[in-house]
């Protein structure tokens, strides 16, 4: 047996100090795992970056007055160290602030593989036992960052092929994606599917089926979107894994017939690629990343759905019910905390609260507690500690007021996303509840999305709304 050297020794040796290190900080509750929960386009990276902005260079802004530890004075300073995870990508936050710092800002880019970040947050204890074993605290933060669109892969664990391709054609045969698929489903419908199956035909429907998916995504606005890796497929791209889709016939096949096809006709190579993707791609993406969770934001962009339509909005209701189903709830202790954490803490929030009047936001936020309504009473068993907010995590927008017949009006002040063009408008009311069909036909609102209105300085915190508020919500317990 080969001997250990030194060196491959010292590794293990700080590897094994870092690991006691880990549970010692996880047992005195000085560690969060925080899950940072959004679909694409919620404004996931642009909040994980501001976050740590505003963490990082507290004092260089807006102050923080909702978050305790500032507001008592017992914050001291936070930094970015290493994470535990060398395999994995570092998320670049500073590549971000630079696109924030440029004469003409643009924000972070989106959101393509995974990374993580760490944060040490060091503090003044008032209340806890480290008040007595030391003069200082120190709060680590583990963020992973990851595409939204791999979320909506999660509850494909609990189902067969069977199961999730009758799910798929049901959404496929419903309006208004059915509008856009008819040709897709006459063509799976002419496939013999206990026939031979051909790689070359298999790999063509397979593409003609992801341009599916983006035309649900970005043209009808849809938020269920399966198998999310197909439109963000990272290092799988053209890779046989992600060459299939749902089969909506089953109706019309024998079951014998179905359990009994061999892996060279074409259902059977649709089942064995569909299991194979389930348990090399999304079962392995959830094992490493989503069973150590302890607190979580979920980030819902609710006004871009009030543009594209009534389908669209339900679309993100049912998205947001599917995503909560694959996370750990319940009450946390030290035991849950090193052996098998658990979320005791959710804040809902529904981002770009700047691209609405200030008189919008409790709207806005009574309007994310009725989409959720319904995860938040399955978890309220469990005594889950919830809140929902209106937020902008990088605030991209001016108030002002205008005239209009007479009246003085509250207006937004930005610039447009498409064309940087400045402009001040009304966008309209936001609903408090779920809307009627017939709100779409009055077209009360008018979204328009913004690109960061003035450049970033060096070393300063970004304008935001209610950001001190989501800190407190989450950390603030936890640095007591």
């Amino acid at each position: 047996m080969a001997l250990i050297n030194k060196k491959q020794l010292d590794r293990f040796k700080t590897q094994l100090k870092s690991s006691a290190k880990e549970l010692i900080n996880r047992g005195l509750d000085q560690h969060i795992n925080l899950a940072v929960t959004g679909l694409s386009q919620s404004g996931k990276t642009a909040f994980i970056t501001s976050l740590v902005n505003q963490l990082i260079n507290e004092g260089s802004g807006k102050p923080l007055n909702f978050f305790s530890p500032v507001h008592q004075g017992r914050f001291i300073a936070a930094k970015r160290v290493p994470q535990n995870n060398l395999h994995i990508s570092r998320f670049d936050y500073d590549h971000g602030i630079a696109n924030l710092a440029l004469s003409e800002p643009i924000w972070p880019e989106a959101t393509k593989n995974i990374s993580e970040l760490r944060l040490a947050v060091r503090y003044y204890p008032k209340d806890s036992i480290l008040k007595y074993a030391s003069g200082m605290a120190t709060l680590y933060i583990d963020i992973t960052d990851y595409p939204g669109e791999w979320l909506l892969d999660l509850p494909m664990l609990n189902q067969t092929f069977a199961q999730w391709s009758n799910y798929m054609g049901q959404l496929l045969n419903e309006e208004p994606r059915h509008q856009l698929s008819k040709d897709f489903l006459n063509k799976l419908k002419d496939i013999d599917p206990l026939g031979s199956v051909n790689e070359k035909e298999l790999a063509e429907l397979a593409s003609e089926y992801t341009e599916l998916l983006h035309k649900f995504r970005h043209e009808l606005g849809m938020s269920v979107i399966q198998p999310g890796r197909f439109i963000l497929p990272g290092e799988h791209k053209d890779a046989p894994i992600l060459q299939f889709i749902p089969f909506p016939f089953f109706a019309e096949l024998a079951n014998d017939d179905y359990l009994t096809a061999s892996q060279d006709t074409f259902i059977g190579m649709l089942r064995a690629r569909y299991l194979e993707y389930r348990e090399r791609i999304v079962r392995q993406f959830y094992k490493q990343h989503f069973v150590k969770f302890d607190r979580q934001i979920i980030l819902a962009d609710c006004l871009a759905p009030l543009n594209k339509g009534p389908d669209a909005f339900n679309d993100l209701q049912q998205a947001i019910s599917l995503i909560m189903e694959s996370f750990a709830y319940g009450k946390s202790n030290v035991i849950s905390r090193l052996f098998a954490p658990k979320i005791d803490k959710i804040l809902f929030a529904a981002t770009k609260a700047d691209h609405v009047t200030a008189e919008q936001h409790s709207n806005l936020t009574s309007l994310l507690e009725q989409l959720v309504f319904k995860a938040k009473k399955s978890l309220s068993f469990n005594a889950i500690n919830m809140k929902t907010l209106a937020i902008a995590s990088i605030k991209s927008t001016e108030q002002g007021q205008s005239e209009y017949q007479g009246k003085q009006l509250n207006v937004l002040r930005g610039k447009r996303l498409d064309n940087h063009k400045l402009i001040t408008l009304y966008p309209g009311a936001v609903p408090e509840k779920l809307p009627e069909r017939q709100y779409w036909q009055q077209q009360r609102f008018n979204y328009i999305a913004f690109k960061p209105l003035k450049p970033i300085a060096d070393h300063q915190a970004l304008p935001h709304i209610r950001l001190d508020q989501v800190l407190e919500f989450l950390l603030g317990d936890k640095m007591k």
